[in-house]
């Protein structure tokens, strides 16, 4: 029989993990669903996938608070860039947030979760292929935010990134190991639907998966 999207992308997750002497259970697959109406996600939730991603804080507002009525064990994360002027929105609806890149962002999430009581995982967002497009703090800025986050109280969960498109992954993600190793930072979120496997070789704690689990979409995330 056939294996379903989400068993065959575990079954990959725990061969790169075992190949690389990590347990399986040491990286958290993260299903990528936006843009995904609630039907196909409450399909992976009947599957047993217990951890989503979403990129706007707007769709996440809209899709969620049903379905996690009916599921509340169900962990959200955002995956996408945050505004500023939606870091409350962000603190009250998700439990980690992968893309933390500069000073006006940690301090205006710092006041929303002092605010709310509420603390979810932050990851910052490093820009390793240091892309003008992208979001992310550069490289040689990484010391200075990690710096005004752990000042600020923010529970700084690890590192994320999104290499270049294009091009062989893997020296990135090395790269964001590397830097979690030197500043003492434990998660490391990286890798999506087309790399995820050397990610979870190279040490990813968090892998950030849509098109492999729901089908191709034409976006950029997962």
């Amino acid at each position: 029989m056939a294996l379903s999207s989400l068993d065959e992308v575990r079954e990959r997750i725990g061969k790169a993990a075992r190949l690389a002497g990590r347990r399986p259970d040491a990286v958290t697959l993260i299903a990528v669903s936006k843009t995904q109406p609630a039907p196909r996600i409450l399909g992976l939730v009947s599957a047993g996938q217990r951890v989503f991603g979403e990129n706007r804080v707007q769709e996440a507002e809209e899709k969620w608070p049903a379905i996690r009525e009916r599921h509340p064990d169900i962990g959200l994360h955002l995956v996408g860039r945050l505004q500023s002027n939606k870091a409350e929105e962000a603190v009250r609806l998700f439990d980690a947030i992968h893309s933390v890149d500069r000073e006006s962002l940690v301090t205006a999430l710092a006041r929303a979760m002092a605010k709310s009581g509420r603390r979810p995982d932050c990851f910052l967002q490093v820009n390793v292929g240091d892309e003008p497009q992208k979001g992310g703090c550069a490289v040689p800025d990484l010391p200075r935010l990690l710096e005004q986050a752990r000042a600020a109280d923010l529970p700084v969960a690890g590192l994320m990134c999104l290499p270049p498109a294009d091009t062989e992954p893997a020296p990135f993600f090395a790269l964001l190991a590397k830097l979690a190793r030197r500043h003492d930072v434990a998660g490391l979120s990286m890798g999506m639907s087309a790399d995820y496997e050397s990610a979870v070789m190279i040490g990813a704690t968090h892998v950030r998966v849509g098109t492999a689990l729901f089908g191709q979409r034409g976006t950029e995330d997962g």
